[in-house]
């Protein structure tokens, strides 16, 4: 091969890179919604961003913590981009033939604060970073267990991931340590019980995909 030609991607690497840039864009849309989880509320977009854990965890174990930290890095690039054209579009007026309630609603979805917006960039990126370094620490410290590595990274990602978020965006508007503390309680149940599975369909595709032998 000459070699002045790039190096091909891998085929798991191209389509955990492109699942990973789409839950990106949607986990700030599904914020917009508090679901009640049996005594447990949170907002919606956790479940985006817990793929988004799972995807970063298996894209260290399959190619390593350098390639999954700059898949993290350029998740910048789809989360600002959709960011930035949501409130252009939001600034742009409606057509005349849009019903008043439909343009009320998508306004106020699609609207943020500033420090909303910098609270989310701000928790994505450092967590996203925690989560892979502590994924990547554990298996170079001899940990075999998958399921384990992914749960603790997790686990971790999310309670500063929670609290970065919410004191960001909130802090000093109305008191903010019992809606961190009821957040963290769900982001963490939800992280040990969806993302030890999860961890293994995805590093199992991934093998797939890249024509070895799925994990066992």
């Amino acid at each position: 091969m000459d070699s002045a030609t790039p190096a091909p991607i891998s085929r798991s690497l191209f389509a955990l890179a492109i699942f990973y840039g789409g839950m990106v864009c949607i986990a700030g849309v599904l914020g917009n919604k508090q679901v009640a989880l049996g005594p447990l509320a949170v907002e919606a977009g956790i479940f985006a961003f817990l793929l988004l854990v799972v995807v970063s965890s298996s894209v260290a174990e399959l190619h390593g913590r350098a390639v999954a930290n700059r898949l993290v890095l350029i998740g910048f690039v789809p989360l600002l981009v959709s960011m930035a054209l949501s409130w252009i579009v939001v600034q742009l007026p409606s057509a005349p033939s849009m019903e008043p309630a439909r343009i009320e609603a998508f306004t106020l979805m699609m609207s943020s604060t500033w420090r909303i917006w910098a609270g989310g960039i701000a928790a994505y990126g450092l967590s996203q970073i925690l989560n892979v370094t502590i994924f990547d620490a554990l298996k170079r410290q001899g940990g075999k267990l998958l399921w384990l590595r992914a749960g603790i990274s997790s686990v971790l990602s999310q309670v500063l991931d929670t609290f970065i978020f919410v004191t960001v965006a909130f802090y000093g508007v109305f008191p903010v340590g019992q809606l961190i503390v009821g957040q963290m309680i769900a982001k963490v149940t939800l992280s040990i019980v969806l993302v030890p599975a999860l961890i293994y369909v995805f590093v199992g595709l991934g093998r797939k995909l890249d024509g070895k032998e799925a994990l066992a």
